[in-house]
């Protein structure tokens, strides 16, 4: 049989999101049980793996010219699972078990909002050929990995069991609601046709490299996205 490299092509970046998939599972065994404190920032950095493979795979499929119909719905399904289950299992495990049911129907909420965003996203996209510089509503692995570098950072720094849950869970809230929002979110895709948010971008980085050299990466990740949700706002 002739091998067809036109099709395998079409299978590499599949591959990617996949990688994305077993990334949030990975998480989720992770924090099953009796999480430590250690077993918490593993399943952390599995969400901040995740979406590395997340802005793989669309490049991967531009490049090879591999886009397609499935591609584009086997990602939002990833991403259902690696940003918005999994960080909201985190989530969970770290702040919100004590509240028991009512914290399951917290993090039940972030998860479907995320949902609600994705399909938003893919109904809109649908319509719409030309590409936007923004994005209605916070992306959801934005969003996951705001609320995955707070909980990294409170491994990193503190190692105890969170006490103001109160503060976290409307802090947790907010950023469920910002994803089914109509705020604008830039998606610095065309920066090369504009110079100034590439300055922007540039400087914001700059100054977050060096914040985490001075002081701790997981507050400069932190920091970077805090300021891309209230850049937002």
């Amino acid at each position: 049989m002739r091998f067809d490299l036109q099709k395998a092509m079409f299978v590499l970046p599949n591959l990617f999101t996949t990688s994305s998939i077993f990334c949030g599972i990975y998480a989720i065994v992770r924090v099953s049980g009796m999480p430590t404190h250690h077993e918490l920032y593993q399943a952390c950095i599995a969400v901040f793996f995740g979406a590395f493979f997340d802005m793989i795979d669309g490049r991967v499929a531009r490049l090879t010219r591999t886009q397609s119909e499935f591609g584009v719905q086997l990602d939002s399904l990833a991403d259902l699972i690696t940003f918005g289950v999994a960080p909201a299992i985190i989530a969970y495990r770290w702040a919100l078990e004590p509240l028991q049911l009512l914290g399951v129907f917290i993090a039940f909420i972030y998860v479907a909002c995320g949902a609600i965003r994705l399909a938003r996203f893919n109904v809109l996209a649908s319509h719409s050929k030309d590409l936007s510089p923004y994005f209605i509503g916070l992306p959801i692995p934005l969003a996951a990995g705001t609320l995955i570098s707070l909980v990294m950072l409170h491994q990193r720094s503190v190692r105890a069991p969170l006490e103001n849950n109160q503060g976290f869970i409307l802090f947790f809230l907010c950023l469920a609601l910002l994803m089914v929002s109509n705020i604008r979110y830039r998606n610095f895709k065309d920066l090369k046709k504009e110079k100034q948010p590439l300055l922007i971008l540039g400087a914001t980085l700059t100054s977050l490299v060096l914040l985490g050299v001075i002081y701790r990466p997981t507050f400069a990740i932190v920091c970077f996205f805090f300021s891309y949700v209230l850049m937002g706002i």
